[in-house]
């Protein structure tokens, strides 16, 4: 008797899922009623049918109104994002969103055609994406639009202003970005039952969605169910066959199934494409700063510099290292260009007071 062929979604290898439940769309994007008068106050002039956009992108910012502020792992429905005031740009567009529509406004989600971007994460390493969102006045006869009839919401304002294309998408890809996240913060807690969860509503609702099932892989690899991790990869790139972390994947899969040659070159493959990308230099050296690698870590952030010199996240990890090796004067003169490129007020505040504190030594 033959075992059965591996699957794409192969709920066998993970019994409890059913033990972990998804948000629903009505939980996601609830607001209680503090948020909806939030939304009525910053939204409505002298009466609902007029209705001023900008203000409510100024209240959503605004330290005297409400003052969201940005956490990478804040993956969060939008009336938890809105009571902690903290978010990342998933969850500030998905709690945008709902303000916005209750208070009669139109609102688009896009995503964002980015380079690859990673984070690190409890010794993770989490590709990120990028989407914002467009509210606008709808075109209604009865409706006014006081100023602007539109207005952009990012945490990073430069995503707006740059050549970077982005496309609308629909509220079902953001519930599965949503889920794919939710998968990811499990995966990372090693609870994979958890993660399969998310990862199969993601993959379920928007089978498009490349990185859920890349990330179905690699929670197939780590139960070491190799067949279905190759297939999950695979899968991913006929999606789209640049997937570069798709591709690398598959072959750190290689590598535990010894395909050495296979996986070498992949890897070559993957690394000459990559060359050109600052924030895969970037990472590298987030990777032996972890490990304590100090001037190595400062090889690759030169070379990320060198490909694109006005990213605060490269320029304030330079400072950090140059610290650590007890070189004052780099770590100020770096710190002080990350404030010069800082997006926001949140990230400019935090390094002014790092430079204040290197000066008051």
């Amino acid at each position: 008797m033959t075992s059965a062929s591996p699957t794409l979604l192969d709920d066998s290898l993970f019994p409890s899922y059913g033990l972990f439940p998804v948000e629903t769309p009505e939980e996601i994007f609830y607001l209680d009623e503090e948020a909806r008068q939030f939304a009525e106050r910053a939204v409505y002039e002298s009466s609902a049918s007029e209705k001023n956009v900008k203000r409510l992108v100024k209240s959503i910012f605004g330290r005297s109104e409400h003052g969201v502020l940005y956490r990478n792992s804040a993956n969060t429905t939008a009336n938890t994002t809105f009571s902690n005031r903290a978010a990342n740009c998933l969850s500030l567009s998905i709690m945008a969103y709902a303000l916005a529509e209750h208070a009669g406004l139109k609102a688009t989600f896009y995503e964002v055609d980015i380079p690859e971007y990673w984070t690190r994460r409890d010794g993770f390493s989490l590709l990120n994406g990028h989407i914002n969102l467009r509210v606008s006045v709808p075109n209604e006869p009865l409706l006014v639009s006081i100023g602007s009839s539109y207005a952009d919401i990012d945490f990073d304002p430069q995503m707006i202003q740059s050549d970077f294309p982005r496309n609308a998408v629909p509220k079902e890809r953001v519930l599965s970005m949503f889920y794919n996240n939710k998968g990811a913060d499990a995966l990372v807690a090693n609870s994979y039952s958890r993660a399969y969860s998310y990862f199969r509503a993601a993959a379920t609702l928007s089978p498009s969605l490349q990185q859920s099932w890349v990330n179905l892989g690699v929670l197939y690899r780590m139960v070491g169910a190799y067949e279905q991790a190759e297939l999950a990869y695979k899968h991913a790139l006929t999606i789209n066959d640049s997937h570069l972390t798709a591709w690398e994947n598959l072959a750190i899969l290689y590598i535990h199934q010894e395909r050495d040659e296979e996986a070498k070159a992949i890897t070559e493959m993957v690394e000459a494409r990559r060359r050109s990308n600052p924030y895969y230099h970037f990472i590298l050296g987030e990777q032996d700063y972890d490990e304590g690698k100090y001037a190595r870590a400062i090889e690759h952030y030169q070379r990320a510099l060198r490909i694109d010199d006005s990213r605060h996240e490269i320029l304030f990890s330079l400072a950090r290292t140059y610290h650590q090796l007890g070189d004052v004067n780099n770590a100020q003169r770096y710190l002080e260009k990350a404030v010069r490129h800082s997006p926001n007020e949140q990230d400019r505040s935090r390094y002014m007071s790092k430079i204040a504190a290197l000066a008051s030594r």
